[in-house]
């Protein structure tokens, strides 16, 4: 019989509900006496589907609602899509824990199979509503003319297919996690497109004081993916930066320590700062600080000055 209960609160599209149902399963694996509830909660971003991400500045466009039921106690945990989590948080909230990261590349969508950015038209329409993934398309191929899309996986691939668009921009990760593999026409390479930060990663969100919801976050906690994303967020940190920015982070551990690649752009591509460096991997959040401070130093400051007058 089941004596404890955790309320998961999360947004009310298939892929916050997938990742919902997921975290509700791992509890369950791993917590057999616990009862595990999903409620599902209506964000700003939900709700606001005609305006760019980029105008409508609120660094917690689809978490801030959730949040505010963990602050209440009417929610246990807030399970939300990593890169969707300001590196902010409201006081008396944390993040408690992280899952196994999903592949973290973006894919390419078209109308047939193994169209890369490479290889589609001179002139080609691509859909996005990403002013990271935008700037570097931009930058790959000025000849592209990108096209803004909002709404989740699924609203975005009807519109898509009823469009004259050549392609459009999407998660590996969301498109997978769904089922919906069929639709990538290619995998982007990360050294075409650097992923947006934590892109892939899963995050469970608790109030501080909430002491049994810790312990079971922390049951079901990746420590490898913690040190790829605290890099990862330091470096959005630094920089100063929301999810609607063109700014994009990917670490990865390897044999000899953690290599993080950085980027940041101007919304049209015409300039870009890329760099990787590499450090110790109990170094992470020392790591994303100095990639960023490089950036900045190069001429990242000025770029990203820029991109908030124009917001």
């Amino acid at each position: 019989m089941r004596s404890e209960k955790i309320i998961i609160g999360t947004r009310k599209s298939e892929l916050a509900l997938w990742q919902a149902h997921f975290v509700k399963k791992e509890i369950e694996r791993k917590f057999k006496s616990v009862e595990v509830e999903i409620k599902k909660i209506s964000t700003k971003g939900d709700k606001i589907l005609d305006v760019a991400l980029s105008k409508i500045g609120d660094k917690g466009l689809f978490t801030k609602e959730i949040e505010n039921e963990l602050l209440a106690g009417t929610i246990d945990i807030a399970v939300h899509s990593l890169k969707d989590l300001p590196t902010l948080l409201p006081k008396g909230l944390e993040l408690a824990a992280v899952t196994k990261r999903h592949d973290v590349e973006d894919v390419l969508v078209a109308n047939k199979k193994r169209v890369t950015l490479d290889s589609l038209p001179v002139g080609a329409t691509i859909a996005t509503g990403s002013l990271r993934r935008a700037s570097q398309v931009l930058h790959l191929r000025p000849d592209i003319t990108i096209v803004d899309i909002r709404g989740n996986v699924q609203t975005r691939l009807k519109k898509f297919a009823a469009s004259k668009w050549d392609g459009m921009i999407l998660a590996r990760a969301g498109l997978e996690r769904l089922k919906l593999k069929k639709h990538i026409s290619s995998i982007i390479p990360t050294d075409q497109i650097i992923p947006a930060v934590g892109q892939g990663a899963v995050a469970i969100e608790i109030s501080s004081k909430n002491i049994f919801a810790k312990k079971i976050a922390l049951g079901i906690h990746d420590t490898a993916t913690e040190t790829t994303i605290t890099a990862e967020r330091a470096f959005l940190k630094t920089l100063g930066g929301g999810c609607q920015v063109p700014i994009g982070a990917y670490a990865e551990i390897k044999s000899n320590g953690l290599y993080l690649s950085g980027f940041v752009g101007s919304p049209d591509g015409t300039i870009t700062f890329t760099k990787t460096i590499r450090g110790k991997i109990s170094d992470a959040e020392n790591l994303g600080k100095a990639l960023a401070k490089d950036i900045l130093k190069a001429g990242g400051k000025k770029v990203l000055a820029e991109v908030y007058e124009q917001q």
